[in-house]
């Protein structure tokens, strides 16, 4: 076995255990330096730390206070601005403010909000000192804490440093947590004022666009209620109580907006606009040409009505009235006729029926217009045979009356119609070997029997296929006006039992062939159709009683099964 002994001297070990102990308390002198200068840094970047947190608090409490003073001396000014201009619009403060004035009010405003403006900025300073001063409590110069000079070797010191290190570490850490909440508090401060502020603006906004949209309403119902009465007045008559007649031309081809002008250049009418509009809301158009007379006191729709008849060629004396005698009437209904004036339901005429059966009676007077209508009159009926010579002879029409005319004039204008309307026709007739008399006696029949223009057509080849067979015309229209009764309402009954067999030259249920003249005036279509009927075999007609229309047949049978279906059954029920 071998042995390894020790071969250094003894006091070689000796002395490096010596060396060995020095060695370590000098590392542990280094490593206590070390400490403290590392202790020292951390204490002077906690005081450093310190200074700037109070710097920041201190910057951040002036600004707020800047802010709040501000918020305020804004808010007073904004409250003083409105009552100033409710004062202004009420009439109680003079608008005239000076400079002097408005500095003394912002003094006092500032005065009022901030008392201790003067020495704001040394508290600020104050402030800002408070906070290093307790920020920096219980640190030493330059921010070194009070350590004591000598350093003793024991270990507990070392300990003791390195603790009070890290409580000034965890004092400057809680300084930064409070220094950091504080600034969140300010933060939610300001937004709350901001929030604040806004909703106040928001509502000043809210309120000032509901004035602006109230007055927008108000002004477009007020303009609305004028441009309704404008527009109402204008349709209306433009002088109700004026009496005098203006003569207007109205040249060919015009359309409604000149036809307005020139209404309204002729004091007829307010407003060639509103004429215009109502006319498109009317649906009138094609307004006739000519010259019209036309008065102040007639509202939009008589003068639209006037246009729509047609104008004279020349200008002429305006009227007093209009008579108007329909298609299908007896002398004895124009009589009656001739007393209205239909152009005011509430007023006559200077005329009476006596007078007008007087004239139309007139031997003399119907010498005279025959002499003048040879064409038309030169078949009239013999006084002895017709009840009136001139019946069949007066133009159903709207005629109108002046001051100076007279019953005469008025039959005369009658005659002179119808002759102007058979002008075209003299020809034909004469061609067809008729006459113009028996041309209006067919017609006038036809007229009462035929509502429609192919019915007259029809009916009129009936009565002339019946008179080329030497039949009777059996026309109860005829009866009727040898009764008397010819215009009046009538039952079903009393028509369906007329008697046929009363003794008069009207009577064509015993005489074949035409009466001795017409029995009422027929219309331009009756005459129309009796000149140019239609091409049939028909001998027979008959209408329903309830809807009118009229049925036709060939034979007698066929007629009685009609009879039977469309009148008795009727009756009977």
């Amino acid at each position: 076995m071998t042995e390894f002994n020790d071969d250094k001297p003894k006091t070689q070990k000796e002395k490096s255990f010596k060396e060995q102990i020095l060695a370590e308390l000098e590392e542990a002198r280094r490593l206590r330096k070390q400490q403290d200068l590392e202790l020292q840094q951390k204490e002077r970047e906690a005081e450093e730390f310190a200074r700037k947190t109070a710097e920041l608090m201190a910057e951040y409490e002036a600004e707020e206070r800047k802010e709040r003073q501000e918020a305020e001396i804004h808010e007073e000014k904004h409250r003083l601005e409105e009552k100033a201009q409710t004062a202004i619009a009420e009439n109680q403060i003079e608008t005239t403010i000076d400079d002097k004035e408005i500095n003394d009010v912002l003094k006092t405003i500032n005065q009022t909000f901030n008392p201790n403006s003067s020495v704001s900025e040394g508290s600020a300073e104050n402030e800002q000192e408070s906070y290093l001063v307790r920020a920096t409590d219980g640190v030493g110069f330059a921010g070194i804490p009070d350590i004591p000079e000598e350093i003793t070797s024991d270990d507990s010191q070392v300990a003791d440093s390195n603790i009070q290190a890290d409580e000034n570490v965890q004092a400057a850490e809680s300084i930064t947590d409070s220094s950091a909440e504080t600034n969140i508090d300010l933060e939610k401060n300001v937004g709350t004022k901001r929030k604040r502020k806004r909703q106040k603006t928001d509502s000043l906004a809210r309120r000032i666009a509901l004035f602006l949209i109230t007055a927008i309403i108000i002004a477009l119902l007020a303009t609305g209620f004028f441009v309704y009465r404008y527009v109402d007045s204008a349709v209306g008559a433009l002088d109700s109580t004026s009496t005098e007649y203006v003569t207007v031309e109205i040249p060919e081809g015009s359309g409604n907006k000149y036809i307005g002008q020139i209404l309204e250049k002729s004091g007829v009418i307010k407003s060639a606009t509103v004429f215009n509009y109502y006319t498109k809301f009317k649906n009138y158009s094609n307004f006739q040409s000519g010259y019209y007379n036309l008065q102040a006191s007639m509202d939009l729709e008589e003068i639209c009505k006037l246009l729509k008849q047609g104008g004279t060629a020349e200008p002429e004396e305006p009227s007093l009235g209009k008579i108007l005698v329909p298609e299908g009437y007896t002398i004895k209904q124009i009589s009656e006729a001739v007393t209205k004036n239909t152009a005011d339901d509430d007023s006559s005429t200077p005329f009476t029926a006596d007078d007008f059966l007087s004239v139309v009676q007139d031997g003399s007077f119907i010498s005279k217009m025959v002499e003048k209508y040879p064409k038309l009159l030169a078949n009239l009926p013999s006084a002895d045979e017709a009840t009136y010579q001139l019946e069949g002879y007066l133009f159903p029409a709207t005629y109108s009356y002046y001051e100076d005319t007279t019953m005469e004039d008025l039959v005369e204008q009658m005659i002179s119609t119808m002759d102007s309307y058979m002008s075209s026709y003299y020809d034909t007739i004469s061609e067809k070997g008729m006459t113009v008399n028996e041309v209006l006696t067919l017609a006038s029949l036809v007229e009462k029997e035929g509502s429609t223009d192919d019915d007259r057509r029809n009916i009129a080849s009936v009565f002339y296929n019946r008179l080329n067979a030497n039949m009777a015309l059996q026309s109860n229209i005829a009866i009727l006006y040898a009764m008397g009764k010819l215009g009046e309402e009538t039952t079903l009954s009393a028509d369906a039992s007329i008697d046929t067999s009363i003794d008069s030259p009207y009577n064509v249920y015993t005489n074949t062939g035409l009466m001795p003249g017409p029995v009422d005036s027929p219309s331009l279509s009756a005459i129309e159709a009796t000149i140019n009927p239609a091409s049939t075999d028909y001998y027979y007609f008959v209408a329903d009683v309830n809807t009118g229309a009229v049925y036709y047949s060939e034979t007698y049978e066929e007629h009685e099964a009609n009879v039977e279906k469309y009148v008795n059954s009727q009756l009977d029920e």
